[in-house]
């Protein structure tokens, strides 16, 4: 008699049983109901260093979430001022005024209920979650007095309290901008043994500093030529705020009618080589600006104040502005531009104009209007102004004052000694601190001083120059808080602020 084989298989009896389980196991799970922690997924900040260009930072959550008990225990320290905003599971935090640099901060949120979890009467909280980032260290520039440093550009990190030299000995430091992140400078300086302010070219150099959390920093002081002066004087440059553009005023060495601007790329191109430079077709003009979009230059041209597009044909402004011959400063937005009227009785006006047609005085000087900066925390204009106390001998007072945009309250800052006429003054990114130099010029300043002779805008000869620290406090708060600049161990001037 032949036994037959066996219906089920032990390969398939195994099968089964695994389906068994997982059915029992799927069962019990539908019998408890969700039981899945909600956590945060992604926080966009993490480890991260942040500048004054950062201002939100988003929360992705793995289930929806409650909204007032996500907003009522997210803590942030030391504490930030913001607003929330919800698409979803994501919730987006957006800064008032930028984060202060060189300060570590954290951030938790315990305690926050699911949302789904809630409705079916649960008390269902999310994961405890930390997190950390930082913003830049408080990182300034300037061009150093003393004999080491003596025509040099020089970093200073306040936050760290270090120093370094960034450009070399055989250079003597005219000018100098930022790139938006922080990693270069660019700089014009002519060779410390000529004497000729004319003969200066344009260079980068790297600072050693990183722009970017994750990207390693270059190592600082590498100096690389970006523009020669081999048939055209130098003569002031400005680059775009998106660091892409070099606008320069040139002057053709055989030719004094060949006068203009030139606009070039900051960075080489895609075979590491150097482009050159094009005349910017239009009429000539004097100080020049690029405007926030990267896009175009404002520059003082005849009577008034003209915004030319950076192409090769630009004789046919953009917009022209006859009642106005100087732009100060534009808003980081570029909605607003601080703007200066010339007056017949030689006295000058402030104006705040907007892409709105708005026109609003602001003050009116005797004096000057050195330069002005707009704050991004805040509707406030710093600026550095002079008053013509002797009209006799020409003598003008030196002065900081905050400007409320909104309500047009002044608040002078600082009053500074008529003879700091040559006096500049700078914003830190995030608003709480402006920085300013003291030159003291050459008492016995000949015609025969050496090549290496550091000189003011003004072609006076620098024996010496400090640098001055104010912190700033919003204006209401300033009027019932007496603030004074701290002098800082440092000797140099022309100072800036590293983005």
């Amino acid at each position: 008699m032949i036994k037959s084989k066996a219906f089920i298989q032990p390969l398939d009896r195994i099968a089964i049983a695994l389906m068994l389980l997982l059915s029992v196991l799927i069962g019990l799970i539908l019998l408890q109901g969700d039981v899945v922690t909600a956590r945060v997924r992604e926080f966009t900040w993490q480890n991260q260093q942040i500048g004054a260009e950062d201002n939100s930072f988003t929360f992705t959550f793995s289930r929806p979430m409650e909204i007032k008990s996500v907003e009522d225990n997210l803590k942030i320290e030391p504490p930030l001022a913001g607003k929330f905003s919800w698409a979803g599971r994501r919730m987006v935090y957006t800064l008032v005024t930028p984060a202060p640099y060189g300060t570590n901060y954290k951030v938790e949120l315990q305690g926050a209920k699911d949302k789904f979890a809630q409705q079916e009467g649960k008390n269902r909280l999310i994961q405890p979650f930390v997190g950390n980032f930082r913003t830049r260290d408080r990182v300034i520039l300037y061009i150093g007095t003393n004999q080491e440093e003596q025509g040099r550009l020089v970093l200073y990190n306040l936050t760290q309290e270090q120093k370094r030299i960034l450009t070399p000995k055989d250079l003597i430091v005219i000018d100098f901008e930022s790139f938006p992140d922080g990693e270069k400078i660019l700089f014009s300086a002519r060779a410390a043994n000529n004497q000729d302010l004319l003969s200066a070219q344009l260079y980068t150099v790297t600072t050693g500093v990183s722009g970017k959390s994750g990207k390693e920093a270059e190592a600082g002081g590498k100096v690389d030529l970006t523009l020669d002066s081999k048939d055209y004087q130098n003569l002031k440059f400005d680059l775009s705020p998106d660091g892409q553009t070099i606008v320069i005023q040139r002057g053709n060495k055989t030719n004094p009618g060949d006068f203009g601007l030139w606009f070039m790329p900051a960075t080489s191109n895609g075979s590491g080589e150097k482009t050159a430079p094009k005349r910017l077709k239009s009429q000539p003009g004097g100080d020049f600006m690029i405007t926030p979009d990267s896009k175009a230059v404002a520059v003082a041209q005849g009577q008034g104040a003209a915004i030319l597009p950076l192409q090769d044909d630009a004789s046919r402004p953009l917009d022209f502005l006859p009642q106005f011959g100087l732009v100060q400063a534009f808003s980081k937005d570029g909605s607003q531009a601080a703007m200066v009227k010339f007056n017949t009785d030689y006295t000058r006006d402030l104006f705040l104009v907007t892409n709105q047609g708005v026109q609003k005085q602001l003050l009116k000087t005797t004096g000057s209007i050195l330069s002005c900066q707009f704050d991004i925390a805040s509707p406030t204009l710093y600026c550095l102004l002079t008053q013509l106390v002797s009209k006799e001998q020409y003598i003008e007072q030196p002065y900081v004052v905050a400007i409320d945009l909104k309500t047009g309250q002044q608040k002078p800052l600082l009053v500074l000694p008529p003879a700091q006429r040559n006096v500049q003054m700078t914003l830190s990114a995030d608003g709480l601190g402006l920085l300013f130099d003291q030159v003291v010029p050459q008492t016995n300043a000949t015609a025969s001083l050496p090549a290496n002779t550091l000189k003011t805008d003004d072609g006076d000869a620098i024996a010496t120059s400090s640098l001055w620290l104010m912190p700033l406090l919003p204006i209401a708060d300033a009027a019932t808080v007496e603030i004074r600049p701290e002098k800082l161990p440092l000797a140099g001037f022309h100072p800036r602020w590293l983005p």
